[in-house]
């Protein structure tokens, strides 16, 4: 599909909001090219690249990537992505990134996906996974037959450390006093949408009509 103007997104939303899903479907059903910044640290200290022995310190220490690390990062990939239509995810994280996105791109809109935390908690400390075999379960839709055990093997099934109760209320706390004024900056700047809901598959097609209205199209058929 092509698109009769450039149109760059930012799409914001908390661990287990559906972001992920709701990137992979803004992509496919728009053409804009998804730019994760996690899949940019991941790429990088793969790569053992000066920046990525950088990032790989940081994070050994425990400490956060300083800001102008991050924004030379994204800032380099989105200038190879000139003539592309982009979706941002997860950067910018905070004012100051945003800020420098603001000195080198229009961000035309940012997508903010609300979903209360409650239900979040509720969708990630249901999961359990067999380790060995890397089956997943879900208490809520997808039980095991013998609550607590693998229903191949009958052994004991585990909770990751970051769906455990206590790591996800830490994580989702972590993300609103980061990301609280970065959300301020945009709505400031009028360019702020944001759709609540607790099921992906609702609020989805709130997202694809904004979006509908927003992007000039060639062809509208496709969804």
């Amino acid at each position: 599909m092509l698109l009769r103007k450039l149109f760059r997104a930012v799409i914001m939303g908390p661990p287990g909001s559906g972001k992920g899903t709701v990137s992979s479907r803004i992509t496919g059903s728009f053409g804009l090219q998804h730019l994760s910044s996690g899949d940019m640290l991941r790429a990088n200290i793969e790569a053992k690249s000066e920046l990525g022995l950088l990032l790989k310190s940081c994070i050994d220490q425990g400490q956060l990537v300083p800001d102008d690390v991050i924004s030379r990062l994204m800032l380099a990939s989105l200038r190879e992505m000139e003539q592309s239509s982009w979706l941002l995810d997860g950067f910018p994280r905070t004012v100051s990134q945003a800020e420098s996105l603001d000195s080198a791109f229009t961000v035309d809109t940012v997508i903010n996906l609300d979903v209360p935390f409650q239900t979040i908690k509720e969708r990630l400390t249901s999961r359990w996974v067999h380790l060995s075999s890397g089956r997943v379960y879900n208490t809520d839709f997808n039980p095991p037959r013998v609550p607590g055990f693998d229903d191949v093997t009958g052994e004991p099934l585990t909770q990751r450390d970051d769906d455990k109760p206590e790591t996800v209320t830490r994580r989702l706390k972590a993300y609103e006093n980061q990301t609280q004024p970065v959300l301020e900056y945009y709505r400031s700047k009028g360019i702020l949408a944001t759709f609540t809901g607790t099921e992906t598959n609702k609020i989805w097609p709130h997202v694809h009509a904004f979006l509908a209205r927003r992007i000039p199209q060639q062809d509208q058929g496709r969804v």
